[in-house]
C-alpha cells in the first residue's frame, strides 16, 4: 500500500529503468515546458554533427554522428531550455525578492527563461530593467574599486563552453586573481587531485570503445540511470556480450538492475528488460576505500600464494616492471593491515570480497567507473588513488578494453578545467599565457568554492560573479553561504532561468540573461558554434537550432567580452572582436595548449577530436616518469567514528542525492520513481532495522541535525522516513534540502570537496503537532 502524505505517497515502482515510463515523464515534461510542436524538432538535433550538446551531464555519444540517442534527463534538459513560459520584467515587477525566496526550487524554475538584464532594487527590494551596458558599467565600477583583485571571485558552472570558460579565465587573471571556484570543487576534485599523483593526469583514461572489449565494469558510487542515462545504452549491451557489470553502492539503484531501452523495438513490444549488473555490493557510507583496500590486499595473498606453488602470478609482474613504482612498499602495506579492520570499516563480507576478487582476477579487461560517491569524503583522495592503485596491479591502465572512467557530472565541467578554470594553475599554464597574451598573470593559488565562502563570512571577499549555476543551492552549510554572499558588494549570476543564488544577493546585485545551448547564436549574421570536452575527453562543436527566447539575451562569450572590456580596455586584448568570431577564440586556446592544436580544422569534422590523454597511452607525466603506487592507512579519526563515540549506534551517516526529476541544484518535477517517492522530496532513506533500534516506522515525520566537532547545531526540519535497501547506519536525502547540514569546514583531504556523503546525523521525531 502507498503511504500518503499530503498530496505525495510513496509506492513501489515494479518496473525497470527506461521504457515506457521514461517515455511518459517526457511527454509529461514537455506538457508543463510549455514545449511547442515547432520546437519538438529540437529533441532530434542533440549531440548530432550540426546540433547541440546535450546541456546535461558529460557523457559522451558515439562519434557525435550516431542516430538520436533517446536519454530523459537530457529531454527533461532541452525542454527546459526550449520552454515557452518567460520570466519577463513583469514578474519582478509583481514580486519583491522576499516574495520570491518563500517559493521552492521547483516554483522557481516554473517561471521559465529570463528575458531582460535586471538590477536589484533596495528600496522596493525588487529586480528592475537594466540596459546592458549600464550593467557592465556597474560590474567595472565594482571591480575597480577594490584594493585588492583578490577581493573578488569568479565562480564557473559546468554549462561554460570552451570557449566562454577560455575568455573568463583570461579576463580574471588579467584583471589579477587566480580565484575560480568552479562546480569541479564540489563533484569530482577528488579525481582531479587524486590521479595526477598515482597515473600523471586527473582524467579517465578510457574511450567508449573500450565498453565493447571490457570483460568486467565496476560502478562505484554512481547511479547512471537518473544522472547519465545515455550510459544505460553501453551498459545494456555489455551485459547483452556477457560482461558482467558490479554496481558498488550503498544504495541498490533501480537502473543498475533491470533496464528497458527505449530505442529498442523488441524491448518496447515485449515489455521485455534487461538485467544490467551480475553482482551488487554495498558498502556502507565511506566504505569504499575499506573495500578496495581490501581487494587489493586479497589480491596480493592469491598472488603469494601461487607464487609460492609456482602457479602463474597473480598480479601483472610485467607491467609493474616496465611502469611503476613502488609495488613493493604498496604490497608491503596491504600484507600488514588487518582483515577485521577492513571489514568493519567496509560493512562488506568475507565472502562477498571474495566472489569479487574471483570476478576482478578472471577478467582480462576492467574497467572501474565512479561518481560522486567516491568523491564527497573526508579521504576520497585516497579512495582514488587505491582503486588507481588496484587497477594497476593487473595492467588494467592504457591496454584496450579497461581503464580509468570517472563519469563527470555537467556536460563541460572537464573542458572548464582543461582551459584554465582552475583555483591552482601550474607555472607552465601562467608562462604560456604570458608568452602568449605579454601580460604577468598572477601566481598565487586562488580560492575554491569552500574558501571563497570561508573569504565572503571574513569580509576579505566583496564581488562575486558566476557564470551560470546555482551557487546558493550547490554549496554546503546553506545559512553560513548564505550569510557570506549577502555581506559581499556586488553579485552578478549569468543564467537562462531563475533560481535561489539570485534571491541571496550581495547589496548590490545583477541577473544578466543568457542563450541556451539550444539557442541560435547569431554573431554579426554569422551563426556561432562553441566546443565542449566530454568525460572521455572527446571534443566536439555545438550549434543551436531554436530562436532565442528574448531578443535581449547576449551569448555567454559576448557577457565576459563586454565585462572585460568594461573593466580592462581592448588595449592588450580585442575582447569584442572575439566575441564576434569564437574561432578567434579558438585560435587563442591552439596557442596555449599544445593538444589543441588545429583547433578549428579538427573541431569542424563530425565527431570532433580526442585530446590525448598520456597516461591512456602508458606514458606517465609524474616526477618519476612512471605511475606510482601510493600506500594511505584507513583512516579511522573521521567525523563519523568522533560523533559515534559520543552517540553510538544512534548516530547515522547520511548521504545527499539526486531524485530522478533532479539534474544538479535544477529540480524538473517532485517524482523520484525508481525509489518509488511521487509528489515529496523532504524525505529520508532508511534501513528497517534502524528504525526500529530507533523506535520510529516508515511514515513517521523526523527533523535531522547533523554532529560536528564544532558543536554548531545544523537542522533540516520534517522529512518523511521512506524504509529502504540501504546498509544498517546509513541514510540517504535529497540535496539541496539536507546542504544545511554539511559543515563547511568538513571538506576531503587534498581536494577541498564538502563530505556531501558522510554526514553524521541524529533523527528527532516530529510529533503531530510538529514538535520535537
Amino acid at each position: 500500500m502507498s503511504k500518503k502524505d499530503n498530496t505525495g505517497h510513496i509506492a513501489p515502482y515494479p518496473n525497470p529503468a527506461g521504457g515506457w515510463g521514461a517515455l511518459k515523464h517526457v511527454a509529461l515534461q514537455l506538457y508543463r515546458e510549455r514545449v511547442g510542436a515547432a520546437r519538438l524538432g529540437t529533441l532530434l538535433s542533440q549531440n548530432q554533427p550540426n546540433g547541440f550538446d546535450c546541456p546535461g551531464c558529460a557523457w559522451p555519444d558515439r562519434a557525435h554522428t550516431a542516430t538520436f540517442e533517446f536519454c530523459e534527463n537530457g529531454v527533461k534538459a532541452v525542454a527546459a531550455e526550449a520552454t515557452s513560459k518567460r520570466a519577463r520584467p513583469e514578474l519582478f515587477a509583481s514580486l519583491t525578492v522576499a516574495q520570491l525566496m518563500e517559493q521552492s526550487d521547483y516554483e522557481l524554475e516554473q517561471h521559465g527563461r529570463l528575458t531582460d538584464p535586471l538590477v536589484y532594487d533596495c528600496a522596493s527590494d525588487k529586480y528592475l530593467p537594466i540596459a546592458w551596458d549600464d550593467a557592465f558599467a556597474l560590474i567595472a565600477r565594482h571591480l575597480k574599486q577594490l584594493d585588492d583583485p583578490d577581493q573578488a571571485a569568479f565562480y564557473t558552472s559546468g554549462r561554460a563552453s570552451n570557449e566562454a570558460a577560455f575568455l573568463y579565465q583570461l579576463f580574471v587573471r588579467m584583471y589579477g586573481t587566480n580565484n575560480f571556484p568552479d562546480c569541479s570543487n564540489m563533484c569530482h576534485e577528488a579525481t582531479s587531485r587524486g590521479l595526477p599523483h598515482t597515473v600523471g593526469i586527473g582524467k579517465g583514461t578510457v574511450t567508449l570503445d573500450d565498453f565493447e572489449l571490457a570483460d568486467t565494469i565496476l560502478i562505484f558510487g554512481q547511479n547512471p540511470a537518473t544522472n547519465h542515462p545515455r550510459m544505460m545504452g553501453e551498459l545494456r549491451e555489455c551485459a547483452r556480450r556477457g560482461a558482467a557489470i558490479v554496481s558498488i553502492n550503498p544504495l541498490k539503484e533501480r537502473g543498475l538492475q533491470r533496464f528497458q531501452d527505449p530505442q529498442s523495438p523488441g524491448e518496447m513490444l515485449l515489455n521485455s528488460s534487461t538485467h544490467i549488473s551480475s553482482m551488487f555490493v554495498q558498502p556502507r557510507l565511506g566504505g569504499d576505500f575499506a573495500l578496495i583496500k581490501a581487494l587489493a590486499k586479497r589480491v596480493v595473498e592469491l598472488d603469494d600464494e601461487a607464487l609460492g606453488i609456482g602457479r602463474p602470478r597473480v598480479v601483472d609482474t610485467d607491467f609493474i616492471a616496465a611502469h611503476t613504482i613502488g609495488f613493493h612498499e604498496f604490497a608491503r602495506d596491504l600484507r600488514g593491515e588487518s582483515w577485521h579492520v577492513l571489514l568493519e570499516e567496509s560493512g562488506v563480507e568475507r565472502e562477498q570480497i571474495e566472489r569479487l576478487v574471483h570476478t576482478y582476477i578472471n577478467s582480462e579487461r576492467v574497467i572501474a567507473c565512479w561518481g560522486m560517491g567516491l568523491t564527497q569524503h573526508k579521504n576520497s583522495v585516497a579512495t582514488i588513488q587505491m582503486l588507481s592503485n588496484l587497477m594497476m596491479m593487473r595492467g588494467h591502465i592504457g591496454r584496450p578494453g579497461a581503464g580509468l572512467c570517472p563519469v563527470r557530472g555537467h556536460s563541460n565541467v572537464q573542458g572548464d578545467r582543461t582551459v584554465g578554470i582552475e583555483e591552482q594553475p601550474t607555472a607552465a599554464f601562467l608562462d604560456r599565457l604570458q608568452q602568449v597574451f605579454g601580460f604577468e598573470p598572477p601566481r598565487h593559488h586562488g580560492y575554491d568554492v569552500v574558501s571563497s565562502i570561508q573569504a565572503m563570512i571574513a569580509g576579505r571577499l566583496k564581488v562575486f560573479i558566476g557564470l551560470g549555476g546555482n551557487f546558493a543551492s550547490a554549496t554546503p552549510d546553506t545559512e553560513l553561504t548564505w550569510q557570506g554572499l549577502r555581506q559581499c558588494e556586488l553579485t552578478v549570476h549569468v543564467a537562462t532561468k531563475l533560481n535561489r543564488s539570485h534571491l541571496v544577493h550581495g547589496r548590490a546585485a545583477l541577473i544578466l540573461p543568457t542563450l541556451g545551448r539550444t539557442e541560435i547564436d547569431l554573431q554579426d549574421g554569422v551563426a556561432q558554434g562553441v566546443t565542449v570536452e566530454d568525460s572521455m575527453s572527446m571534443v566536439h562543436i555545438s550549434y543551436g537550432i531554436n530562436p532565442p527566447a528574448s531578443p535581449k539575451l547576449l551569448s555567454e562569450i559576448a557577457i565576459v567580452a563586454r565585462m572585460a572590456a568594461a573593466t580592462l580596455g581592448s588595449a592588450k586584448v580585442d575582447w569584442l572582436g572575439r566575441a564576434g568570431n569564437y574561432a578567434l577564440i579558438r585560435d587563442d586556446i591552439e596557442k596555449v595548449f599544445d593538444d589543441f592544436y588545429d583547433y578549428n580544422e579538427r573541431v569542424s569534422r563530425p565527431g570532433g577530436f580526442h585530446l590525448r590523454v598520456a597516461s591512456r597511452e602508458r606514458e606517465w607525466v609524474t616526477p618519476s616518469g612512471k605511475a606510482q603506487f601510493l600506500v594511505n592507512a584507513v583512516d579511522r579519526d573521521t567525523p563519523i567514528h568522533r560523533a559515534r563515540a559520543v552517540h553510538g549506534k544512534r548516530l547515522l551517516t547520511m548521504m545527499t542525492t539526486r531524485s530522478h526529476d533532479q539534474y544538479n541544484t535544477t529540480i524538473y518535477g517532485l517524482d523520484d520513481r525508481y525509489r518509488g517517492v511521487f509528489g515529496l522530496r523532504r524525505v529520508v532513506f532508511i534501513n528497517r532495522l534502524d528504525m526500529e533500534m530507533l523506535g520510529f516506522k516508515a511514515g513517521d515525520h523526523v527533523d535531522v541535525s547533523s554532529v560536528w566537532d564544532d558543536g554548531v547545531e545544523r537542522r533540516a526540519k520534517r522529512f518523511l522516513l521512506v524504509e529502504y535497501d540501504i546498509p544498517r547506519g546509513c541514510v540517504g536525502a535529497y540535496y539541496p534540502e539536507t546542504n544545511p547540514l554539511v559543515a563547511l569546514a568538513s571538506v576531503a583531504v587534498g581536494a577541498g570537496t564538502p563530505t556531501s556523503k558522510s554526514i553524521p546525523v541524529l533523527l528527532h521525531l516530529v510529533q503531530d503537532g510538529g514538535q520535537t
